[in-house]
């Protein structure tokens, strides 16, 4: 769902897919090719969030802030199922994974990757490539190319997601059994440790 706040309406660009059991909410603006998932939820009543393009805010995220405060979700950002954001700035071709949350002020530069359940306190700066985790969370390595590499074609999937639930997405009656002639098709995509060990085979 969509709402105005205070006279303020979100601005979405139509490539984009909201879906409809998310909810934006007040000063909003949404890029290019961005999927936000059902029980999303992005309130910018209390100040600004800004999605660039390619960016994707899975099930269940919650994106909200201090008053005054803008959110800002560079761009292909890629916000993993559950993950809160608040009150940050998450750079370019970043991960954050499951659970996470990211509290205020915190800074992430270009293509970090958080992993799931860690908890960024505030005001914390973490420089291009860390790779974070914990609680608190702190950075143990730096991103190699390879796992960059794995990020950016996963995001990319999500980047065609828009498109797709455009065109095949819509709401239906459960069938009570499986079709004999039903056939499955899934992306052709390798989570990150099968791909590193035939990397290392």
């Amino acid at each position: 769902m969509i709402y105005q706040f205070n006279n303020i309406i979100p601005v979405i660009h139509p490539s984009s897919f909201i879906h409809p059991q998310a909810c934006v909410t007040g000063n909003v603006i949404i890029g290019k090719n961005v999927y936000v998932g059902p029980g999303a939820a992005l309130r910018g009543d209390w100040g600004q969030i800004i999605i660039e393009d390619g960016c994707n805010i899975q099930e269940n995220c919650t994106i909200h802030m201090f008053p005054g405060t803008t959110v800002l979700l560079k761009e292909s950002a890629h916000i993993g199922h559950g993950a809160v954001i608040h009150g940050a700035t998450i750079g370019r071709n970043c991960l954050i994974g499951m659970n996470a949350v990211i509290m205020d002020n915190v800074i992430l530069e270009d293509e970090c990757i958080v992993g799931a359940l860690a908890f960024i306190k505030s005001d914390s700066l973490f420089e291009k490539r860390s790779v974070i985790v914990g609680n608190p969370a702190q950075k143990i390595k730096e991103a190699s190319d390879e796992m960059i590499e794995w990020k950016t074609e996963g995001t990319s999937l999500y980047q065609q997601l828009p498109n797709e639930m455009r065109l095949h997405w819509k709401p239906c009656e459960a069938l009570t059994e499986i079709p004999e002639n039903q056939t499955i098709s899934t992306p052709n995509y390798q989570p990150w440790k099968q791909t590193k060990e035939k990397g290392n085979s």
